[in-house]
């Protein structure tokens, strides 16, 4: 389907209409949907009548519970695509609050077994310490406590021995210094433990890497699963689920990885690091 501005107002009238007939062909009342898909009866319902525009992953979540085939989940889909324009602004976000993000991350995460993240830039939440956590949003307004919060309690997703996770980072993300030096002392300490975590495998890829690479890293971004790929920009996130797309970026995270070193290698690599941040602060 081809995006059209003019017809954002109809796409999201038919995507109701879609999504509320399948629930009817299921045989599910709204209580049961919310309930499977961790959202209030009343999003469910607001997402129904039209009132609501639900996201990418709402939608996702929804079709899943439901489960609608694969021509009726493709056409729904191209509908939230429309509706949504298949862009999350940061302005947005900020509206509607920063927590509420982490909410939607934390039901992706729940449903999701396999997760891929590259991170070129700085350390992702699952990894922070609260101290670099804050320091992350320090340009936002506002009362960040319940987003900091929400952050930290999703970090008890790597305990989860049926998840499997793989966190790339380069020389640049691990040692920017967001924080004060024994923050990021701290942080890069708390980047070594997880790495010893049996379904977390953790490297970095140092600036001393031999020859050249080819690859230049553009953007932060994540795969879950073979679902979908979330790609963070300045001002927003990209959410790709072309199996295409998919494919593309699940390419190019095993070449960065080829470049990598994980295990005890790696931790020597951090505590290194770690080690001349905490000189800093003598």
């Amino acid at each position: 389907m081809t995006f059209e501005p003019e017809r954002l107002g109809q796409s999201r009238s038919d995507l109701a209409e879609a999504l509320r007939g399948q629930r009817k062909r299921a045989g599910k009342t709204q209580t049961w949907l919310a309930r499977r898909c961790n959202m209030s009866q009343t999003k469910v319902s607001n997402i129904e009548s039209g009132k609501l525009t639900p996201s990418l992953v709402d939608v996702e979540l929804i079709l899943e519970a439901l489960g609608a085939d694969n021509p009726i989940s493709a056409e729904i889909l191209s509908l939230a695509r429309t509706a949504n324009t298949e862009w999350q602004d940061h302005w947005s976000s900020s509206r509607r609050g920063l927590d509420k993000k982490q909410n939607e991350l934390a039901r992706l995460e729940a449903v999701s077994t396999e997760f891929r993240f590259f991170l070129p830039t700085m350390i992702t939440g699952l990894l922070a310490t609260p101290d670099y956590v804050r320091a992350s949003l320090a340009r936002n307004s506002g009362d960040m406590s319940k987003t900091v919060a929400k952050k930290l309690e999703r970090q008890q997703i790597l305990m989860d021995s049926a998840k499997f996770f793989t966190f790339l980072l380069t020389e640049q993300a691990v040692r920017w210094p967001l924080a004060s030096p024994i923050a990021m002392a701290m942080q890069l300490d708390r980047l070594a433990s997880v790495s010893r975590i049996p379904n977390v495998r953790l490297g970095v890829i140092p600036l001393r890497m031999v020859g050249p690479v080819v690859e230049t890293p553009l953007s932060v971004f994540t795969v879950y699963d073979r679902r979908l790929v979330q790609v963070e920009t300045h001002t927003g996130a990209l959410i790709l689920r072309d199996h295409r797309d998919v494919s593309a970026y699940r390419d190019d995270f095993d070449r960065y990885e080829s470049y990598a070193v994980f295990g005890d290698e790696c931790r020597e690599l951090l505590t290194e690091w770690s080690m001349s941040f905490t000189r800093q602060r003598q």
